[in-house]
């Protein structure tokens, strides 16, 4: 029997499931192919212990009531279901400096935001009082930021530089630094980010900071559960292999590994935008298409330590860490020296079930450059297909994670007495199970300079193919959740979607 659906969506990542569920919501017949074995994406979450650790999400903004995520969330009818833990409202994110001992608070809330940090900068209480209007009025201007809106973008706001913008609210070096202290969400190279990125980033925390209890994979769970209840199917260990074309250029079906052929109307890629230009094949793409997308810098890669530790040792930090060796590096955190890594890192604990002032696990997360781990490229390792690296791979992580280790003892005092079990993961991780180019942490750098140039509609010239994810415009939680609503926009038509949206907004205000 051949079968044949309307939409056939390839890798499942969040912007993959939430395109899925749109359509399926709306009645079409949807099936989607994971090549691993854990749908989600940068959701996943692996266990060790009886832990469960986060690989990429690690708190996410805007799920207060009436903001923009949890509007997304309701829609698509998970947002009941997330288990939630507001972090430390006065400072979600704290932002440390070398020796320096002060802590510096993003915390909550417009208000709360600049109380907290004119304790530090009392002279620049104004200036604060800009930053976060700025900030807002930038996202404003993004299509569905507001969840229904702007159908365009405005050129200008793209060209601002975080850097400059950054300078033209103050002068003092400290609180630059401060302001930019979480630039790590973005992998921040702040001479060049647009600035638009940095707002987008920012403001949904400091408009509400949740932790997923129990790992961001809940959400990838809860939307493939959601996608079986409206007759989805949903496989993994299933890698498309193969797409096959008909002569008028339009995608007929997709071959997977294993050899069996899915027939679809229209598709939706969700993995690595160079991945996908290798099953299309290069002779039909335009050549100025291929050369932009074939000359964009990958975002750095990142390598994570996660410790186990033992109980009762370690004080719980109901916010992040966000440490650097000095002020200057927050403008180019990720080009670092090697023999002085890490010289910054991102910390987050987990709180113990029984005694929850206590952490049970912590992640520490400093930038990698892929090359660091280029002598093993050409292997492979995940849980669905188990390779080898040798003792050398295994050497180098375990002398990584000593240095990173040494580096966090000198806020945490005794952390090495503390430890029970070290896992570390590398850009090789990332690549294998993620997908993502050199194991890019977020897609694509931007630029203020063209930042056109790595900004693709998700129709793509083949008719009926359509892109999502973060190798398409924005990442995150946020980004990939609304690039995945225009995604569906372009497939359904913009009104059907605004209108969807627009009911669920006046039907939850009249309950209200």
């Amino acid at each position: 029997m051949k079968k044949e659906f309307d939409i056939l969506v390839i890798g499942s990542g969040l912007g993959g499931l939430v395109s899925a569920l749109i359509l399926a919501k709306e009645g079409q017949k949807v099936c989607v192919l994971e090549k691993n074995n854990q749908f989600g994406g940068n959701l996943q979450t692996f266990s060790r212990d009886k832990l469960i650790f986060d690989t990429g999400v690690h708190y996410i903004g805007g799920l207060s009531e009436g903001q923009n995520l949890n509007r997304f969330f309701s829609y698509l009818e998970i947002m009941d279901e997330l288990q939630l833990h507001k972090m430390n409202e006065d400072g979600y994110d704290k932002i440390t400096f070398g020796e320096d001992g002060t802590e510096y608070p993003h915390a909550q809330g417009y208000e709360n935001f600049v109380n907290q940090l004119a304790h530090f900068f009392p002279e620049e209480r104004q200036n604060l009082d800009t930053y976060c209007q700025e900030i807002q009025e930038i996202c404003n201007y993004f299509p569905r930021y507001n969840v229904v809106g702007k159908d365009n973008y405005n050129e200008e706001i793209l060209h601002l530089n975080t850097r400059r913008f950054i300078e033209s609210i103050t002068s003092n070096k400290k609180l630059q630094s401060v302001l930019l202290g979480s630039n790590f969400l973005y992998a921040g190279d702040s001479e060049n980010t647009p600035f638009y990125v940095h707002a987008l980033t920012v403001n949904s925390y400091i408009q509400s900071a949740y932790k997923c209890i129990k790992g961001g994979s809940q959400i990838s769970k809860l939307l493939v559960k959601k996608l079986r209840e409206y007759g989805a199917e949903i496989h993994r260990h299933s890698e498309v292999s193969e797409m096959i074309f008909n002569e008028g250029n339009i995608l007929t079906s997709v071959k997977t590994k294993s050899g069996k052929e899915y027939f679809a109307k229209k598709f939706i890629s969700n993995i690595e935008i160079r991945s996908l230009i290798a099953l299309i094949g290069k002779e039909r793409l335009k050549k100025s298409f291929l050369n932009r997308v074939l000359s964009w810098e990958p975002v750095s890669s990142c390598f994570s330590v996660y410790l186990v530790l033992k109980p009762n040792s370690v004080p719980n930090y109901d916010y992040n860490i966000y440490h650097y060796s000095s002020e200057e590096l927050v403008w180019n955190a990720h080009r670092y020296e090697k023999n002085s890594w890490p010289e910054t890192y991102m910390l987050s604990t987990t709180s113990s079930k029984h005694h929850p002032e206590f952490a049970e696990s912590l992640t520490a997360i400093s930038y990698m450059d892929f090359d660091e781990v280029k002598e093993w490229e050409k292997t492979f390792n995940t849980v669905a297909d188990e390779h080898e690296r040798g003792q050398l791979y295994e050497q180098f992580k375990l002398e990584k994670a000593g240095k990173m280790i040494v580096a966090l003892e000198k806020k945490i005092p005794d952390l090495k007495q503390s430890i029970k079990k070290v896992y570390t993961s590398s850009p090789l991780s990332y690549r294998d199970y993620i997908g993502s180019f050199n194991g890019n942490m977020y897609g694509y750098a931007k630029t203020s300079e063209n930042p056109l140039k790595t900004m693709v509609s998700p129709r793509t010239k083949i008719d009926n193919l359509f892109l999502t994810g973060q190798s398409v415009n924005m990442h995150g939680i946020l980004g990939c959740t609304i690039g995945a609503f225009n995604t569906c926009a372009e497939i359904l038509g913009k009104e059907v979607i605004d209108a969807r949206l627009t009911q669920m907004t006046n039907k939850s205000e009249k309950e209200e």
